[in-house]
């Protein structure tokens, strides 16, 4: 009965279940910073969905390596997705995550990384956690929103802001007619035909996601689909702005201090020692972590900026050519 008086009211009277236009975002707000000591927090809340995204910044070292059946390579930007049975008002056991909770951090991550910044610009190891502490429908697309707020309030440079909006559908299949909703919720959802996510800044698509319950869709409700996304993508980020609308210009206090170095392939060996000792020896002496590439670049990471500042110019003696006059301690 609900199904169908939703439906058929939508498609009469273009009147959604909570009074909305097809067309209408549900009310956004934003607060960052949040948290006192994490390196980047964001509370986004569109509607009853409300997600906490917090940031947390680490050096080179940090990077995860990723080892599976294809070449090996390494991540240094993660995005975690928690979706826990509180956030929709069950009471279930809190377990390990599953797909969807896979899926939708993925979604999320897939959506930042273009904007992200080049790690010769920004060498930090990037990991966002995004905790869903309610939720009615879209908390992937709130996900993408809170995580895009959290890492500017942690001073990462991204190119862009990205919004994530989640588009809907009902279609009947009799005579064809279809109206495309904007931001649905968890009903329209479950009783509709189609929840199809767009991600974007205010240049283009980021990331896509689709599930739709019908025998298929036509290109021009796909098309449809598109432009009424930016609309909605685009009050969205234009209310995100209104609480941060650029990364800031410093780092958190709280995060690691980076410096970096370039070793020339003659001086590896002299900056390694032998078996290690040399930079061993640096990292219990200042208090940090060096890594060294084989590219040659040396990242020193500190807990602060005189730790760090000591142990690059014990490395920078070492690179340094031994002249007539120089003074040695």
């Amino acid at each position: 009965m609900v199904q169908d008086h939703m439906r058929k009211t939508i498609l009469e009277t273009r009147t959604r279940l909570d009074g909305r236009r097809c067309d209408e975002v549900r009310p956004v707000r934003a607060t960052a910073p949040i948290l006192p000591k994490t390196h980047g927090s964001t509370l986004f809340e569109r509607g009853v969905t409300q997600v906490l995204s917090i940031t947390t910044l680490g050096g080179p070292g940090d990077i995860q390596l990723v080892d599976d059946m294809f070449e090996e390579e390494t991540k240094r930007y993660i995005h975690h997705y928690n979706f826990p049975p509180f956030s929709v008002g069950e009471v279930k056991p809190l377990r390990g995550v599953g797909r969807r909770e896979v899926g939708h951090g993925r979604l999320a991550e897939k959506a930042l990384e273009p904007v992200l910044p080049k790690q010769v610009d920004f060498p930090y190891m990037i990991r966002v956690v995004s905790e869903t502490t309610t939720c009615n429908g879209s908390s992937s697309m709130a996900s993408v929103c809170g995580s895009t707020m959290s890492l500017m309030d942690a001073g990462v440079p991204i190119t862009a802001m990205v919004a994530g909006v989640a588009m809907g559908m009902i279609y009947d299949e009799e005579t064809g007619k279809y109206e495309i909703l904007a931001d649905i919720q968890a009903q329209e959802d479950f009783l509709g035909d189609m929840d199809f996510k767009v991600a974007r800044t205010d240049k283009g698509i980021t990331a896509l996601q689709m599930d739709c319950k019908i025998a298929g869709l036509s290109m021009n409700v796909i098309k449809n689909v598109f432009e009424k996304s930016v609309d909605a993508t685009g009050y969205i980020m234009g209310e995100m702005k209104k609480c941060l609308s650029e990364p800031r210009k410093e780092l958190s206090p709280y995060a690691p201090f980076l410096l970096s170095v370039f070793v020339p392939e003659e001086k590896m060996r002299e900056v390694i020692g032998k078996g290690g000792e040399t930079i061993q020896g640096i990292e219990k002496e200042f208090g940090v972590e060096v890594n060294l590439e084989d590219s040659g670049t040396c990242t020193i990471t500190a807990k602060d900026q005189v730790s760090g500042k000591a142990a690059l110019d014990f490395i920078k003696n070492i690179l340094k050519d031994i002249e007539v006059g120089d003074i040695y301690e």
